[in-house]
């Protein structure tokens, strides 16, 4: 099942806006890193869901630069 921020990345590579990828990106690492967020272990799965098809977007765009 494709995740659901795939639309997106999509989106934000067609109009090669790295800045928002980034802070998405940026935003779901500290996520990952802050264990004071207390988020559970389903949404810490979704973030790292959400990290690796972001870093496919940014890997598309450094691609096409």
């Amino acid at each position: 099942m494709p995740s659901p921020i795939e639309p997106l990345v999509s989106a934000y590579v067609r109009l090669k806006n790295w800045k928002a990828l980034e802070s998405m990106r940026d935003l779901r690492r500290q996520l990952l890193i802050d264990e004071s967020s207390g988020a559970a272990r389903t949404a810490l799965r979704y973030v790292q869901d959400d990290l690796r098809v972001i870093e496919e977007g940014l890997t598309k765009l450094r691609g096409s630069a």
